[in-house]
């Protein structure tokens, strides 16, 4: 049985209220497939009130390592052979980022993600809501994966009494940086709101016109806008001109030499920009022959609107059809194409090893699908290789 220890080991004082078992490891197999087991990691992450799969993934980013989360049989691996001195100096980066307060310091936090996607650390003890490094890889994971009981506020309730997101005093920058670049960038160029007296007001239209003939021509131009629509975002390709996929799809093959974070902005400015069909047309029609080089450019595009499994899904589809039925010459860059995503962390290992060997016929014919899948094949044996063991 592990002993108990001090959440903050850095606190000497034996009456400390907060505690948590000592991690333990338990190092198996040989030669390739060695691997490190943490046979008490979900006891050490209830203790801390996160899940224990974020710290798991946490272990494998900073060590470099591939990681296995086996949730159903509570089982969690690090790759290679760790000793529990290592992984405990790790843990106690992890506290320190992800689970203690910026402010005082206790681990009485909860994860909240905000409205602009950020993630903030809500303290039930002092009231302070401080931000986490969103440029840290754990980030981007528990954004696609965010705690159970996790709630979405709006940015101002982030930024709330207290101080808010920032600490007691100050801008986001000064709690470690919670914006990564590309949001930065996007807030920096953000348009600036007319003022008052650069508001001009038709005197003349004050008052919406509630007669009959007025109700139905409004009424007919709602039908109409409505008619060109289909529910969800199943919607084809082409059906509708003036849909915002359609615009933003011709949008995107003029304007290829533009920025990530201009792409970003037309979608925002088309009311799409959170949503996978969007995802789905911009890597269907922005990429030429170099997709390599231009996936490298435009990662932090799609690492800032690919939040779920859902947009990786778009993602591929639309990559799919652009490789699979525009330029099947260029079927065989499928592995470096997922090696780019893959390292950028926007694809993630489970999805891959799940599209990789799971054909479909959402975006392309089946035979198609088939062909772009295959290609996979030199990847998805490297991230085997890469988590082989004994057995």
């Amino acid at each position: 049985m592990a002993k108990i220890v001090n959440i903050r080991r850095d606190v000497d004082d034996k009456f400390y209220r907060y505690k948590m078992p000592s991690l333990l490891t338990k190092i198996e197999g040989k030669g390739n497939g060695i691997k490190t087991v943490i046979p008490n990691m979900s006891d050490v992450s209830r203790a801390l009130s996160r899940p224990p799969t974020y710290t798991t993934k946490f272990f494998g980013s900073e060590l470099g390592a591939q990681t296995s989360c086996d949730e159903k049989n509570d089982r969690y691996i690090v790759n290679g052979a760790h000793q529990a001195d290592r992984l405990r100096e790790l843990l106690d980066v992890f506290i320190d980022k992800f689970v203690l307060c910026a402010s005082c310091k206790n681990p009485e936090t909860d994860l909240v993600l905000t409205k602009n996607e950020d993630i903030i650390r809500d303290c039930k003890a002092c009231g302070q809501h401080t931000g986490i490094d969103m440029r840290h890889k754990l980030a981007s994971y528990i954004l696609r994966n965010p705690p159970k009981k996790a709630k979405k506020t709006k940015g101002t309730h982030a930024t709330a009494s207290n101080g808010g997101a920032t600490g007691g005093n100050g801008s986001p920058d000064e709690e470690g940086g919670s914006d990564d670049e590309f949001t930065k960038k996007l807030r920096a160029e953000a348009a600036v709101l007319p003022t008052a007296d650069q508001v001009k007001v038709d005197e003349n239209d004050w008052s919406l016109d509630t007669s009959a003939g007025a109700v139905r021509a409004r009424q007919k131009t709602l039908e109409a806008s409505v008619a060109g629509l289909t529910l969800g975002e199943e919607e084809s390709e082409g059906e509708d001109p003036d849909s915002p996929y359609s615009i933003l799809g011709k949008w995107v093959e003029e304007n290829r030499d533009g920025s990530a974070v201009g792409f970003y902005k037309k979608a925002e400015e088309l009311g799409v920009e959170r949503k996978s069909k969007a995802v789905q047309i911009i890597a269907q029609k922005l990429f030429t022959d170099d997709v390599v080089k231009e996936l490298e450019k435009f990662a932090p595009l799609f690492k800032k609107m690919v939040t779920s499994e859902k947009h990786q899904k778009a993602l591929m589809g639309g990559i799919e059809r652009f490789v699979g039925a525009d330029q099947p010459e260029l079927i065989p860059l499928i592995p470096k194409i997922l090696m780019v995503l893959y390292q950028a962390d926007i694809l993630e290992e489970d999805f891959i090893k799940q599209w990789g060997t799971h054909v479909s016929k959402k975006y392309v014919d089946r035979d198609t699908s088939k062909k772009v899948r295959k290609a996979s094949d030199p990847f998805l044996k490297w991230l085997e290789e890469a988590e082989s063991d004994d057995e």
